[in-house]
């Protein structure tokens, strides 16, 4: 537990939180999302903002993997400010969330996935959200997790770039275990970058895909 988690701890106790969510979810469904463990792979644009609702939501341990730094490009769209720049994006986040739920465990991991570490990684998790930058690293751990981690829900994240119609943004199940969010055409590209509205109504998709996960 970080500095800063135990000062939240101190300014709003478990009770009075609880209670917050009590007026607002169904109990049982309270007891289900705190029991859950979710790991957020990636924590741009997709994965901060993922990150931030499943907090919001009363998820009992998230994992963040990331092996980047907050820098002046990722403003526009991810959930870091600027005086965090520079710093490990699993520390900023985590500096973050815990003002917002101080009674999530955070669990962060400041490496680059590869192949030969995705089952230590992601073994012990049962649902996990691929929210990565490039096409090949998302095909990447996609493809790792399904073979590799045979219990895990894979939710991701393909088609989400420039300012086109947000209704175009969906969620469709793919296989067994695999989730895929997005218009699952519109790739960044010159002219048509990644910009906050499309990027975050994604990232809301794979976060409520995750809800529905645990609660079915």
């Amino acid at each position: 537990m970080t500095e800063m988690q135990k000062r939240m701890q101190e300014l709003i106790s478990r009770e009075e939180l609880d209670r917050a969510f009590d007026a607002r979810f169904p109990k049982e469904m309270q007891e289900k999302l705190r029991a859950a463990k979710v790991a957020v792979a990636g924590l741009g644009g997709l994965g901060s903002n993922i990150a931030v609702m499943l907090a919001r939501s009363g998820i009992g341990k998230l994992l963040l993997v990331d092996f980047d730094v907050v820098d002046v490009t990722n403003l526009n769209r991810q959930m870091y400010f600027i005086p965090q720049l520079g710093k490990p994006k699993t520390e900023a986040l985590t500096e973050l969330l815990v003002q917002i739920n101080p009674y999530t465990e955070y669990e962060t991991v400041c490496t680059k996935v590869t192949p030969e570490n995705v089952k230590e990684l992601f073994s012990e998790y049962p649902i996990v959200c691929e929210a990565f930058d490039k096409p090949d690293q998302k095909a990447m751990l996609v493809r790792e997790l399904l073979t590799q981690c045979p219990k895990t829900t894979v939710v991701s994240g393909n088609g989400m770039a420039g300012y086109a119609d947000t209704n175009e943004i969906r969620t469709q199940q793919m296989m067994q275990r695999l989730y895929v969010c997005g218009d699952r055409s519109t790739g960044a590209s010159e002219g048509n970058g990644l910009i906050a509205p499309r990027v975050a109504a994604c990232a809301a998709h794979e976060a409520n895909k995750v809800l529905q996960v645990i609660m079915e």
